[in-house]
């Protein structure tokens, strides 16, 4: 499979099934298209009247050459192995990873939350310390031989529940020494009760820091206020910068949520860049069309400007010495996940686990809340394993959408969750979503090309 497309002044040719990635002359970008199905004298006709004989002859030769290195018309070996992969998974049943929601109880009102404010679908609640550390014991238990294990501390707001986070860290810390195993925790916080004991607990204990802000004050506010309708921007945003600084400007994201209200979220970004930080991320919302600030499919050619402008101007930022890290056009053209990951995706159902404050397990945070996804609690372990079983085997040759598009591999599937709560079925890709990410990959590979030069 072929994908080539123009960006920022350059012709990119994306061998989608090897990965590589070609920037070629017009000639060479005319004529791969036409290479396969036909012969050099009917493309020499078919393309007479731009470019010489002698020329495309010669572009001829050099598509052929790259076909013979294996880097150019490259068949799909994936398809083929990817049952072999779910049957060892399927038997192997590891979970090396797990998402504890510390608290379903929040003290901002964000107005697209997926929580409802941290009540997901149902009632308030903090998580005590025995279910936490009973989800630790499910996940030592689950493991098998992995020694590096995930924890992240999610709500809600989780610092509404700090001294729980705190116990439970301090258990995971001797299962460490009893199991051979490795915690690593991260924490995601609006940064309301942040302070410095609790930075200074975070950057010894958590490897990574996830900080809610939306961008520019006026959109921030509008979006993530507190419950009496009052902005928390500039509460949170000194907090936040002294955070990135004292982890050296590493092992953190500041993690906003782009939507209807601010199509110009580029603006955003670059706002968080110029107050120093330098790892961003800034998420489409997914919303229903029926709330006013969701994306629709007529907003689709103005974000993708949005992206091209950002790109465009974090090449200038890099190459002056000022660049800094965009979550979603961050790719790695030489290595990146493990061929099963590239298949699969995130492992969600299988891999990795949510647990309510009372100790249920769900395939995922954003599934939590739909009962008839509750896969089992931490106490009994999975009870429901047909649950598991579908996620284990949803990849991307069971997606319709996803066979013949170019980005299956960098995506992996998508978000199982969106792609249940818009089309009932985890094997039906939301298309927005999907839209987005297919030009937030063309946009990361011209970065990589750009900056190749």
């Amino acid at each position: 499979m072929i994908h080539q497309y123009k960006n920022n002044g350059y012709n990119i040719v994306l061998d989608v099934n090897s990965g590589s990635v070609h920037v070629v002359d017009e000639i060479v970008y005319d004529i791969i298209p036409l290479f396969q199905d036909n012969t050099v004298e009917t493309i020499k006709d078919m393309l007479s009247d731009k470019y010489s004989a002698e020329n495309i002859e010669e572009a001829c030769g050099e598509i052929q050459a790259l076909k013979d290195d294996g880097v150019l018309f490259t068949d799909d070996i994936y398809e083929t192995c990817i049952e072999q992969f779910t049957e060892q998974k399927a038997k192997d049943n590891i979970v090396k990873a797990m998402c504890l929601h510390i608290a379903h109880d929040c003290n901002l009102a964000c107005k697209y939350c997926f929580a409802e404010e941290g009540e997901y679908h149902g009632r308030r609640a903090l998580m005590s310390a025995e279910v936490g550390k009973k989800a630790l014991d499910f996940l030592v238990a689950n493991s098998g031989m992995r020694r590096n294990l995930e924890v992240d501390f999610f709500g809600g707001e989780p610092l509404m529940n700090f001294d729980v986070v705190k116990e439970i860290v301090r258990y995971g810390r001797e299962l460490e020494k009893t199991n051979d195993k490795k915690f690593r925790f991260t924490m995601t916080t609006n940064g309301v009760l942040l302070n410095d004991e609790i930075l200074d607990f975070v950057n010894k204990e958590c490897g990574n820091l996830v900080l809610s802000v939306d961008g520019r004050k006026e959109i921030h506010d509008k979006m993530r206020p507190f419950r009496n309708g009052t902005g928390s921007y500039d509460l949170i945003m000194p907090k936040f910068q002294k955070a990135a600084e004292s982890r050296n400007q590493t092992d953190y994201y500041v993690r906003g949520t782009f939507t209807r209200n601010n199509l110009d979220f580029s603006k955003d970004v670059l706002d968080l860049a110029d107050k120093g930080f330098k790892q961003i991320s800034m998420e489409p919302v997914v919303a229903d069309e029926s709330e006013d600030y969701a994306l629709r499919m007529e907003d689709l050619p103005e974000i993708y400007d949005e992206y091209d402008k950002l790109a465009v101007e974090m090449i200038k930022r890099e190459r002056e010495g000022r660049g800094f890290n965009f979550f979603h056009f961050m790719i790695d053209l030489t290595g990146g996940p493990c061929v099963y990951k590239r298949l699969s995706g995130c492992g969600c159902g299988t891999e990795y686990l949510a647990v309510t404050p009372w100790g249920d397990l769900y395939p995922c945070h954003q599934f939590v809340g739909h009962e008839e996804f509750i896969m089992g609690n931490v106490w009994e372990g999975i009870k429901s394993p047909d649950i598991r079983k579908g996620f284990n085997y949803s990849n991307v040759y069971t997606k319709d959408k996803c066979r013949d598009c170019f980005c299956k591999f960098y995506c992996s599937g998508g978000c199982a969750a969106n792609a249940y709560n818009f089309n009932g079925d985890i094997n039906e890709p939301y298309d927005i979503a999907c839209r987005l990410q297919q030009k937030r990959v063309e946009c990361a590979i011209m970065i990589k090309c750009a900056l190749a030069e």
